[in-house]
C-alpha cells in the first residue's frame, strides 16, 4: 500500500514558508495539506485563497485542502481554478453532500469527506461511491498540536473495512496528533495518507522528519 505524507502548513513558519516547503519536499512529502477555517464551523480562523496561491507559486506538490467552513460548496470552483488537487469538507457543514462531491470530481479534484471524532461512519456509507478520499480526524478540529485520540484507531479500521467491502479505491487520510509514536498504529489500522504538522515543521530538519514518519509506518505498523 502506498504511503502519503502530507505536511500541514498550519504548523509551518510562514516567514520561512518557501524554505520549509522545499525542505519537506526534499524529504519526499507527497502533498501539502492546507486547513481552511472560518471561525464558525470550528473556533479558529486560518488560511484561504492567498496562501494557496503562494503555495502554487513555490511548489508543484499537490495541494490537499481541508475546509472546516460552513457552506464549503462556495469554494469548489475557485479552488479548482487555483489548482487544488484534493478538496475535502465535512458532511455537517452543508446540505447536499453528494451533489457537492460530484461537482468536486467534475472539476478534476479528488473529492474528500471528513469525519470528526463525533461524526458516525454511517455518514460515509451513503456516499462512499462518490468519494476519492476519506479524512478521519483524530483530534477535534480547529487547532494544531493536539494529541491523537486513542479511539481514532478503531474508527480508522472501521472506515477501512467499509472501503474494502465496497471495493473503493479512496485514500484513507488521518489528521491530528500524527507523530512518530502514533503513525504506526494509524497505518496498521488501514490509513495510507497522513497529515503531520508539528511532527514535520516543528522539527529542525523537515526533510528528515518526513522520511522518518514514512519509515515508521513500515517498521511499526506492517499490514
Amino acid at each position: 500500500m502506498s504511503i502519503r505524507i502530507a505536511p500541514s502548513i498550519l504548523s509551518a513558519d510562514l516567514g520561512r514558508l518557501s524554505e520549509q516547503v522545499e525542505s519537506a519536499a526534499a524529504g519526499g512529502a507527497d502533498w501539502l495539506h492546507v486547513d481552511v477555517m472560518d471561525g464558525h464551523f470550528v473556533p479558529n480562523l486560518t488560511f484561504g485563497t492567498p496562501l494557496i496561491r503562494a503555495l502554487r507559486r513555490i511548489s508543484d506538490l499537490p495541494i490537499d485542502v481541508h475546509l472546516m467552513v460552513e457552506r464549503p460548496e462556495h469554494y469548489i470552483e475557485e479552488y479548482a481554478e487555483l489548482g487544488v488537487s484534493v478538496f475535502t469538507f465535512h458532511p455537517e457543514a452543508t446540505v447536499h453532500v453528494q451533489r457537492h462531491l460530484a461537482r468536486v470530481r467534475e472539476l478534476g479534484m479528488l473529492a474528500g469527506l471528513a469525519l470528526n471524532p463525533g461524526t458516525p461512519v454511517a455518514h460515509l456509507e451513503e456516499v462512499v461511491g462518490d468519494v476519492g478520499l476519506v479524512l478521519v480526524m483524530s483530534v477535534n478540529p480547529g487547532f494544531g498540536g493536539q494529541n491523537y485520540l486513542p479511539a481514532s484507531t478503531d474508527k480508522i479500521a472501521r472506515v477501512r473495512r467499509l472501503l474494502d467491502a465496497r471495493q473503493s479505491a479512496a485514500a484513507l487520510e488521518v489528521d491530528g496528533g500524527i507523530t512518530m509514536a502514533t503513525i504506526g498504529k494509524a497505518y496498521a489500522a488501514g490509513a495510507d495518507t497522513f497529515v503531520a504538522g508539528t511532527a514535520v515543521f516543528g522539527e529542525p530538519d523537515a526533510a528528515g522528519a518526513v522520511k522518518a514518519l514514512r519509515a515508521a509506518c513500515s517498521v511499526r505498523g506492517k499490514r
